[in-house]
């Protein structure tokens, strides 16, 4: 393959030419790699915690637990960030499901950060 990435072409010649077994393999490799992989959520870090965001649009899930957390709607939410779709939201509420704990500790590390910058802010003022 001339490149780093993978064409449509070069998945069709791999699929002829790999056996059953080699591709079951291949498959089982992909999932391995991908096994905690969330659609449509990214995580990268941020000072000492990962923070997962929504990939579109950059908004940290924390951010948007917190506004909940602190009585923000869902209708709200999708007003004060217009660039956040409903279906984002709902990928963000499942990843928050999930990933609870870690959400929790992004929140608490933000927290400690308001508090040590003196400030009382609300949720949409917490640092990206």
């Amino acid at each position: 393959m001339d490149s780093e990435r993978l064409c449509e072409t070069d998945i069709d010649r791999l699929d002829r030419e790999l056996s059953r077994a080699e591709r079951a393999q291949l498959l089982q490799w992909v999932v391995r790699d991908l096994g905690d992989a969330e659609p449509g959520i990214e995580s990268e870090p941020s000072g000492c915690v990962e923070a997962a965001t929504v990939v579109r649009t950059r908004i940290p899930v924390w951010v948007l637990e917190q506004a909940c957390r602190l009585g923000m709607s869902d209708a709200a939410l999708l007003r004060t960030y217009p660039s956040l779709r409903a279906d984002e939201l709902a990928t963000a509420w499942a990843y928050v499901r999930v990933h609870g704990e870690e959400i929790a500790r992004a929140i608490a590390v933000n927290a400690a950060r308001t508090r040590w910058h003196g400030s009382t802010a609300s949720a949409s003022h917490y640092q990206w």
